[in-house]
């Protein structure tokens, strides 16, 4: 494996089970981890700082936009949320691979930031599919399980900028299908290049 990790971008519909690809690929695996987002929130009872967030006042978080110390921000309920390109910057230098859980318009600007980055888009099998893992979790409103089916819809039109589509019918599937992009990934021409220069 090359040195450096991989900035690996996950998003997909909720209910496509992204969470569960993505935990189920890194078992066993110490060389991937999770990002560690920046928020402007309260902590909750128990959370430490650095580990679940970094903790910000909002007037650090702006800083952080207008320094571009922030490789994707959005405003969710009220509160920031960010993922600081320092830390993971940091952990790809250490051979880690990251993972970063967010949204399209996130993906989008990470792919800005870092064209280097893995987009990874995780779809279920079909619609009827997502709409019956929906209405298994037993958690939503009917009309809050409709926005999540129109979102979808709307995610599936936007998402072809991704470099991967993973379509999870099956978990132990979809995960191996994570690990081979990652492995792929590694592979690379241009990451090794230097080796042959070598020779």
């Amino acid at each position: 494996m090359s040195k450096k990790g991989k900035l690996l971008v996950i998003s997909g519909p909720s209910g496509a089970g992204k969470s569960s690809v993505v935990f189920k690929a890194i078992e066993g695996r110490d060389d991937i981890c999770f990002s560690t987002s920046v928020t402007t929130r309260n902590p909750r009872p128990g959370e430490v700082d650095g580990r679940e967030y970094f903790f910000v006042k909002l007037e650090r978080f702006l800083e952080m936009i207008k320094n571009n110390e922030l490789l994707e921000h959005a405003e969710y309920v009220s509160n920031r949320y960010g993922t600081p390109r320092a830390y993971v910057q940091q952990r790809l230098d250490e051979g880690k691979n990251v993972v970063l859980d967010i949204e399209i318009q996130g993906a989008r600007q990470v792919r800005r930031m870092m064209p280097e980055a893995v987009l990874i888009f995780i779809a279920p099998p079909s619609l009827e599919e997502l709409e019956r893992r929906l209405r298994g979790r037993a958690t939503d409103t009917e009309e809050a399980i409709q926005g999540r089916l129109k979102r979808a819809r709307q995610e599936y039109q936007e998402a072809d900028f991704y470099d991967y589509l993973i379509v999870n019918d099956d978990l132990e599937k979809a995960a191996a299908q994570f690990n081979a992009i990652i492995e792929a990934e590694h592979c690379r021409f241009a990451d090794w290049s230097e080796l042959l220069k070598k020779a």
